[in-house]
Parts: C-alpha cells; structure tokens; sequence
C-alpha cells in the first residue's frame, strides 16, 4: 500500500524474532528508511493493532513525521529515516496481533505502510 514512497528497510528493536515480543510497560524503537515519490509539507503516522480484521488505533506519542526524523518538506526522489517509539502500556490484553504502521502525506496517500506480527506479553 506504498503509493507515495517505497521502503528501503524498517527496523524494530529489540525485535530478535517475528513475532516480536512486545513486553508491556516497555518502549521499541522503529526506524523505517524510505524514498518518496512525491512532494509533501508534511506527514503524518497512523498506527493499528490488526485483531480479527478489524483495525484499532494504536495511540503514539508523537505522530508528526516531520518531528520524527524526516526533514520537511518532503521532496521528490530523496530518502529519509522516520525514527519514532511504539510504547507498550501495562494495561494492554496479551493478545497476538498485526501492528500496522502507515505514514501519509499532505493528501493522505501513503508514504508507506508495513506491518509486523506481535505477541504482547507481561
């Protein structure tokens, strides 16, 4: 669902095996390293838990890509490295899930989107 960009590599850590092990109360770092097809002011993520098809927000503290490493605006051809934290709360089920992690642009079109398989444990 990559429109508006293409991944080079997206990095979750500490993630040693899929699915990851997200352990509630911790923080993982995620670097996606991305090119752009398109120009854009800005750009913003949206994060899901993916459970039985259906599509839950995931709050992040900081949705603004442009405040997560990429230098805005965003031009045509370059590539960039959007850092940013998915934070496990404590009060999370421990439940198997798809994390959806997508970043759009000023017209909403996908910058990129990828996901990853998780098991939320204590």
């Amino acid at each position: 669902g990559s429109k508006d960009g293409s991944i080079q590599e997206v990095n979750v850590s500490p993630c040693p095996t899929q699915p990851c092990q997200l352990h509630k109360g911790t923080s993982y770092s995620i670097n996606v390293t991305f090119a752009s097809k398109i120009e854009s002011q800005g750009s913003k993520a949206r994060v899901y838990g993916e459970m039985l098809h259906v599509d839950v927000p995931f709050p992040i503290p900081e949705p603004d890509g442009c405040k997560s490493g990429i230098q805005c605006p965003i031009q045509k051809g370059h590539s960039y490295s959007y850092l940013n934290k998915l934070p496990v709360k404590s009060e999370y089920p421990s439940i198997k899930l798809i994390v959806k992690w997508e970043l759009v642009d000023d017209q909403d079109q996908m910058l990129f989107c990828w996901k990853i398989p998780v098991q939320i444990t204590s």
